[in-house]
């Protein structure tokens, strides 16, 4: 069965759910483990003054009993802290649409009255539950020693120099900084850009990476166009709130260089007979499967819609050009957008994993992950004779 999750709630009401589907038996789980994935997407410099309010907490409502996975659907709830200001008071009408965000492409597709329910449903509040189901299929990865991890690249024009720091280094020490940067220096120079801009009451966008280690090789398909692993995780990561752009491996580099220089030559290591790449520019997978390389995903974050300085709109109820009206929000999301993406690519991970491997237990699926082919040449033998394919 494919693992999949639905989200519900809006933005100010009194919570927000999850079900996640599909994950098997006897996984030991505590909303602990679900709790730090949520601290972490409350942290981050240029957050807005919500965050000083909401202090999320999950609750487990189906699905875990005696501190493990019973197969059933997982269900999750977080409430808003923030509900009380406005449970049972009259809202001002909200008719001026904020450009860039769902407020007049909601009212037109849902014939809305009042743009609030596009606003309320669009939020990125709802990556809260996506965090949530993330934390869970992250916590199952982990079984197989598969980490899932990111990390701050850019923000606005400022560009961090990574050299060849270990990607493990990177998510530690991605961790330690208030905008999740590795690089101390350029976080600095992150912190500086996002301190101009909220004195400037604008707001900044970036890209991001997120990179997955230790994958088997064989998770997704060539066989059908929806089946290919980088097309699943380009879809989810472009799912998320604000992500315009997304890439593979070195993807933009790869287009701009000859044939030979844009590809993982395959080298054969005597002592163990493993085949071996020096390089990844593909991103970890080829042919829509993964090659058992660091699958790196680049994403583009923009400047989120919702700025102090009024942009130019037009309010629906008067029929007039009108100013836009500013509703609390963040002025960089980018450092709190990385356990966001991480929790979408964890999610088609994990999926592609179970798709792999079956079965409705712990205990079943991780004798089968032990036995899964490599890429060695005892796993790859070749008969070297001429075939007839069709006759």
């Amino acid at each position: 069965m494919p693992l999949r999750f639905l989200t519900a709630g809006e933005s100010h009401g009194p919570s927000l759910t999850a079900i996640l589907d599909g994950m098997p038996a006897g996984l030991p789980l505590t909303p602990n483990i679900i709790n730090k994935e949520l601290t972490r997407r409350q942290q981050g410099y240029g957050s807005g003054g919500r965050m000083k309010i909401e202090k999320d907490t999950v609750q487990i409502t189906g699905g875990v009993m005696a501190g493990e996975t019973t197969g059933a659907p997982i269900a999750m709830l977080v409430e808003n802290a923030d509900h009380i200001k406005w449970k049972g008071k009259a809202v001002e009408p909200m008719t001026s649409p904020r450009p860039g965000h769902a407020d007049l492409t909601g009212a037109v597709k849902y014939g809305y009255k009042d743009l609030r329910p596009a606003l309320e449903r669009a939020s990125a509040r709802e990556t809260t539950m996506r965090v949530a189901v993330g934390a869970v299929c992250k916590h199952l990865l982990a079984q197989f020693n598969i980490i899932v991890g990111g990390y701050v690249s850019s923000i606005g024009e400022i560009q961090a120099d990574f050299g060849d720091m270990p990607y493990e280094e990177r998510f530690q020490r991605a961790e330690e900084s208030d905008v999740r940067c590795p690089n101390s220096t350029s976080a600095q120079k992150m912190r500086d850009e996002i301190e101009k801009a909220i004195h400037g009451k604008n707001t900044l966008g970036g890209i991001l990476e997120i990179v997955a280690l230790n994958l088997p090789v064989g998770l997704g398909s060539f066989m059908q166009w929806d089946k290919r692993l980088e097309a699943k995780l380009a879809m989810a990561v472009m799912s998320v709130q604000a992500i315009k752009g997304v890439e593979v491996g070195d993807a933009f580099e790869n287009a701009k260089r000859l044939g030979t220089q844009a590809h993982d030559a395959i080298n054969l290591q005597p002592s163990t007979f493993d085949l071996r790449r020096s390089t990844n520019r593909a991103g970890g997978t080829e042919g829509g499967i993964s090659n058992g390389q660091p699958i790196v995903i680049r994403a583009a974050m923009k400047p989120i819609a919702t700025t102090l300085t009024p942009q130019q709109t037009v309010d629906l109820a008067l029929g007039e050009n009108a100013p836009t009206k500013y509703e609390r929000s963040d002025f960089c999301p980018v450092p709190r957008a990385v356990p966001i993406l991480e929790a979408m690519v964890a999610f088609v991970l994990a999926d592609a994993l179970l798709e792999k491997l079956g079965g409705d237990s712990m205990s079943e699926i991780k004798p089968r992950f032990e036995s899964l082919r490599k890429a060695t040449l005892d796993d790859l033998p070749m008969d070297n004779v001429p075939h007839v394919f069709w006759e």
